[in-house]
């Protein structure tokens, strides 16, 4: 190996192959001189520049990072660009040994999104259980302190409603982890009208309940794909629960399904309160919630529509939303009809 001193000035091959390396980098880079201009972008950072006002916030708080480098300060700031899309970026700055400063910035979205998204877990995952169990041991000891029989049995009803809350949670956290994982079910040809008839009958006794009223739009010929039944009718039963639910008493329900091109689609329409724009691009996450309270009151669990979206997934294809706050959503369930895609 040939040994270097610090004061021998590098071939021109070699920097040519460094300035390369750092314009490949995803990280975007920015070097300032002393005087404080910013002397050197490398393509990541100069593509930041062509985001409009993103670009634009980002380039005021680099050169501010910059700043306090060159006065000495090691620097990072946790910038939150709203969009869309919506962007976590870290900027980093400290001086160079020539009395320069240098800054960077990498996209921490996605990992901060992971985060947001186990830490809501956690605490989601300990409330759904800790609520219902805490309120079984007050249900127990209120019925171990009266002998009234009307008493203990409205007592008793609490805690079937209670327990069974807890079962519905534990249930779905193991449906979610097993589509998660990939079950061991065959895929088979499965008519979409009565994947369909199964999840209304999953949400009948809710229906009946509020008297809401299902309505079906089917093609004229019988419509067939190629999916694991199950996880198709537990995709499928999660939308049309989801939108008697969040319907109001004596409201209506639409499910609609087609054959379009090479997919299936299911459409699922409820006239309920609709969905704050913020909140729709993380309504398939675990355990989110636009109204957490009128969850409670409903008996959701919130893995419902992350089963929707993992099932979609699954089997090669989509769901999305659309939703007017005061009118209602529609949700579409999206797969491919044939066997091109493979099987899994």
């Amino acid at each position: 190996m040939t040994e270097r001193s610090s004061g021998d000035r590098l071939p021109a091959e070699a920097v040519t192959a460094i300035f390369e390396l750092v314009d490949e980098s995803r990280t975007a880079i920015y070097v300032a001189s002393r005087d404080g201009g910013i002397i050197y972008r490398n393509r990541e950072a100069d593509q930041s520049l062509e985001k409009g006002v993103g670009g634009i916030l980002l380039e005021e708080a680099v050169e501010d990072n910059l700043r306090s480098a060159l006065g000495g300060e090691t620097t990072r700031q946790l910038l939150e660009l709203h969009g869309p899309p919506r962007q976590m970026l870290s900027i980093t700055a400290n001086t160079l040994p020539s009395g320069g400063a240098v800054a960077r910035v990498e996209d921490v979205t996605e990992r901060h999104r992971i985060d947001s998204v186990r830490t809501d877990f956690v605490a989601n995952i300990s409330h759904e259980l800790k609520t219902p169990v805490g309120a079984l041991s007050v249900l127990a000891e209120a019925i171990s302190h009266t002998d009234d029989a009307e008493t203990v049995k409205r007592l008793a009803d609490r805690m079937i409603a209670e327990s069974t809350r807890v079962a519905r949670t534990v249930e779905d956290l193991l449906e979610l982890s097993r589509i998660e994982m990939g079950s061991s079910e065959t895929r088979e040809r499965v008519e979409i009208g009565s994947a369909v008839a199964e999840a209304i009958d999953r949400a009948r006794p809710l229906a009946e309940a509020k008297d809401v009223h299902i309505d079906v739009k089917s093609p004229e010929r019988p419509l067939h794909v190629m999916a694991k039944r199950r996880e198709l009718v537990s995709a499928l039963g999660n939308l049309v629960e989801n939108a008697v639910k969040y319907s109001d008493d004596n409201g209506r329900v639409e499910i609609t399904y087609i054959g379009e091109s090479d997919r299936a689609i299911v459409s699922v329409a409820d006239h309920g309160p609709g969905i704050p724009n913020q909140d729709l691009d993380r309504i398939f996450e675990r355990f989110y919630r636009v109204d957490r309270a009128r969850s409670r009151d409903t008996g959701g669990t919130g893995l419902g529509l992350a089963i929707v979206r993992h099932v979609a997934s699954n089997h090669g294809g989509d769901v999305s939303v659309s939703s007017v706050e005061g009118e209602g959503s529609t949700f579409t369930f999206s797969i491919p009809i044939g066997k091109s895609w493979g099987s899994r």
